[in-house]
């Protein structure tokens, strides 16, 4: 947490910050750094929450949620006792820490604290906004999200969407982004609410989940010409003008071909060699590592469940937006649903939502991205992508909750960036500077792209 009791009583905007998985605040020194060079201590409050750190994060998006909740409310009154006036709130959030923050605006929304508050800002950088199943098909895919699911204790399973979230009976990701949820309310009071994507070399959270989008127009690069923002080449991509068609080039010659092939085959001989001596030991410790943790978690969990944690749990468990109509209602539609889609998976797999299911599609037409003229595409990046330049995607092997997750936020309306960090392969701490190293220079460009949009 920033030391804010010395700044002048004229600032009235608390900015928070929330770091992700097995994440602690100094991952986000650099944006909170970043932040206070711009904005002096009269301009804005910084908090970064710091009571999820580490392995804490194992806990779950609600416990984390709830503990996040209650350091904005004692930041907030702590300056109010100090004579601090706030009036205006920001929320940012890195990967998982973009889930917990959803869920904390949420209850901050439901506590009436947006009654005094003016939301302004809602960012997110590489957060994981549909979950992390694996949208492919494959045994080793669904082995994947049937075992890495149970890594992570309570935040594995509420990543994989294998959870059931209190008494919905859905995954806690679906209720997040359900329309008619305080959550989804909450975010929609921002004044301001952006994402930053990864469009390669994200290993924590892939583009389709980061950008909350039905298709990865960057899965071949090769393929396409990208377009930048003007003043921040080569990192930010054009949101209303992201990729077009490849110029026409000569086709390489078979000797280029031999010789290009050869040189990324000898390239990739040292990365093979480290990962067939390196993984069954990372992996077998990586188990042992995760059991161990998955076990604290449990006992964590259950003594916040209890009140023995410092946390009133009566105060943050409110009731949920679903009342017993809709609920019912919401029953039917689902086992409807079901009976429709022949194509998914055996129960316990992972489904396949159909593009076309009626599910998916408002007035009756399809919402395939396969650049049909009568398909119904929301995002207006992806009109873009599938209109002005007739380029096809295939609609990415989704499940039906992650379908109307992207629906439901969506129809929030995010401003999304997709990010291309290119000097380093790990892309998910590089967006943030999540270290200070060379490297991650080009996260300095998102930053400072984040900033000029910043409103104070």
């Amino acid at each position: 947490m920033e030391s804010t009791y010395q700044s002048p009583t004229s600032a009235d905007h608390l900015c928070v910050l929330v770091h992700g998985l097995w994440g602690n605040p100094q991952h986000l020194d650099y944006l909170a750094k970043c932040l206070r060079e711009k904005f002096a201590q009269d301009k804005l409050h910084i908090l970064v929450a710091a009571r999820n750190s580490g392995s804490f994060t194992y806990d779950g998006i609600e416990l984390g949620g709830e503990r996040v909740t209650k350091e904005i409310e004692e930041m907030l009154e702590d300056l109010a006792r100090s004579g601090h006036h706030i009036t205006k709130l920001s929320v940012i959030g890195y990967s998982l820490g973009g889930l917990v923050s959803r869920y904390a605006i949420g209850l901050l929304f439901h506590k009436g604290w947006f009654d005094k508050l003016e939301p302004v800002n809602f960012t997110t950088f590489a957060s994981p906004h549909l979950g992390v199943r694996t949208p492919l098909i494959g045994f080793h895919n669904h082995l994947w999200n049937v075992l890495g699911a149970r890594t992570l204790s309570m935040s594995g399973r509420q990543l994989f969407t294998i959870d059931s979230f209190r008494d919905t009976g859905r995954p806690l990701l679906s209720v997040l982004a359900d329309p008619d949820s305080i959550f989804i309310r909450a975010l929609a009071r921002f004044k301001h609410r952006t994402l930053y994507a990864n469009i390669v070399n994200d290993r924590s959270a892939v583009y389709y989940t980061t950008a909350i989008s039905r298709i990865d127009p960057f899965a071949k690069m090769n393929d396409i010409k990208i377009n930048y923002l003007e003043g921040y080449e080569n990192v930010i991509v054009d949101p209303d003008n992201p990729i077009s068609p490849k110029d026409d080039e000569a086709l390489p010659t078979f000797s280029q071909k031999l010789v290009g092939n050869t040189r990324h085959v000898l390239s990739r001989v040292p990365t093979f060699a480290l990962l067939a001596v390196f993984i069954p030991i990372g992996t077998a410790l990586f188990l042992i590592n995760s059991g161990f943790q998955s076990v604290r978690s449990r006992q964590r969990i259950r003594m916040h469940e209890e009140g023995k944690a410092g946390i009133d749990v009566g105060v943050y468990r409110i009731p949920l937006m679903i009342d017993d109509m809709r609920r019912a209602a919401e029953d039917i539609f689902e086992n409807v649903n079901n009976a429709q889609s022949q194509e998914y998976l055996p129960s316990g797999s992972e489904e396949l939502a159909s593009p076309s299911s009626p599910a998916f599609s408002r007035n009756g037409r399809s919402s395939s991205l396969m650049g049909k003229a009568d398909s119904d595409i929301d995002s207006v990046a992806e009109q873009k992508l599938l209109g002005e330049y007739q380029l096809e995607f295939p609609t990415l092997a989704l499940t039906a909750d992650q379908f109307a997750m992207i629906q439901a936020l969506d129809d929030v309306g995010f401003r999304k960036y997709s990010v291309h960090i290119q000097h380093d392969r790990h892309s998910h701490a590089a967006i943030i500077v999540r270290v200070n190293k060379k490297s991650f220079d080009e996260g300095q460009v998102v930053v400072r792209h984040w900033l000029s949009e910043f409103e104070i």
